[in-house]
């Protein structure tokens, strides 16, 4: 490599997002990412979405577990409407420059910008000494996973923006270091009218696997009948539809479900409380239950044909990671001779 300041490189648009595999896909994950995945392929990106197993490991996880929810959440994708010809799909630890790339942003990055992440506190606690240096890591890692593909664009939940705004700094740091524009600064992805779903028995929390009340949630395995019956008991006051979203205001599960209508349907919150102010819950959710079923039904059909054929998912994931890695390797030699390596 030339000494001195390096010519900006042209950045594709390129897009990239990894999900967790695990385990229990549920609502919150199709709307706030998958759906937004697949509005985003062939639109003038070049997509990458990818299985990120290697951040499911910064806590203990049951090899088999991990094996099959990996799998689920590629079917997933897939019967959500990835195209594995139009996207490139694949899990995280069959390309190995995530690793690579992430020694060195571990290097680049301070010790007081890991400290500050909230994710880091909040799965740590008051229990830090016993938590994985993985874990404490992580958001070094995911800047890698962006990064190793010079994306340019990440579709992100509010949850995860602390992380974006991390990499964009790890980006910055190492283009002043080296004094280049090698790394470009990605940019977030936040809309949507559910980018956030919340539980269907308390409006003022996430969707969440984790939640003992299966009734919370609505999971993308579950069949027509259980997706009908727990829009029917979902969480309401006793108040009808406002016109306005304005009226939504305090208003948590009427905000939810009026949100997760909106999401399915593509259409703005505003437009649907136009339709269906005035209404009583007892006539809006029949409507969100067929609205529902008609959506997530043929999601969890495809689902569950693709878990029967695990070597067709398995054949997917490793076509994906062999085009992953031909955008990669050049990426990270790259950014080995920046740093100085020899080889």
């Amino acid at each position: 490599m030339s000494e001195g300041v390096q010519t900006s490189p042209a950045f594709t648009p390129r897009v990239f997002s990894g999900i967790q595999p695990s385990g229990g896909l549920t609502l919150g994950n199709y709307l706030g990412a998958m759906k937004r995945f697949v509005e985003m392929q062939g639109v003038g990106y070049e997509t990458i979405y990818c299985m990120v197993d290697m951040h499911a490991i910064t806590v203990w996880q049951d090899p088999d577990a991990l094996r099959r929810q990996t799998r689920e959440l590629a079917a997933g994708y897939i019967a959500s409407g990835i195209d594995p010809d139009k996207s490139i799909l694949f899990n995280q630890s069959q390309v190995a420059e995530h690793a690579q790339l992430a020694w060195i942003f571990n290097c680049v990055a301070r010790m007081g910008w890991m400290k500050r992440m909230t994710q880091w506190k909040d799965k740590a606690g008051k229990n830090q000494e016993n938590a994985s240096l993985g874990l404490f890591a992580y958001p070094a890692l995911m800047a890698a996973d962006i990064l190793v593909y010079h994306a340019t664009h990440v579709p992100v939940g509010e949850d995860q923006k602390q992380h974006l705004e991390l990499t964009r700094d790890i980006a910055t740091k190492f283009n002043h270091d080296f004094k280049t524009d090698f790394f470009p600064i990605t940019e977030p992805v936040i809309e949507g009218a559910a980018t956030r779903v919340m539980s269907l028995r308390d409006g003022s929390k996430k969707m969440s696997k984790s939640d003992p009340s299966d009734a919370s949630r609505i999971n993308m395995t579950d069949d027509a009948d259980a997706i009908a019956q727990k829009i029917r008991k979902a969480k309401t006051d006793p108040d009808g539809l406002p016109s306005e979203a304005k009226g939504l205001e305090d208003r948590p599960e009427a905000r939810n479900l009026v949100n997760i209508y909106a999401a399915l349907a593509d259409q703005s919150v505003e437009s649907v409380l136009s339709e269906m102010g005035g209404k009583q819950f007892s006539e809006f959710k029949p409507l969100l239950s067929e609205l529902a079923v008609e959506k997530l039904s043929p999601i969890s059909s495809e689902m569950a044909r693709l878990m029967q054929s695990p070597d067709e998912i398995d054949a997917i994931l490793a076509k994906g990671a062999g085009r992953a890695r031909e955008i990669a390797a050049p990426i990270l030699k790259k950014t080995y001779e920046i740093v100085g390596m020899v080889g």
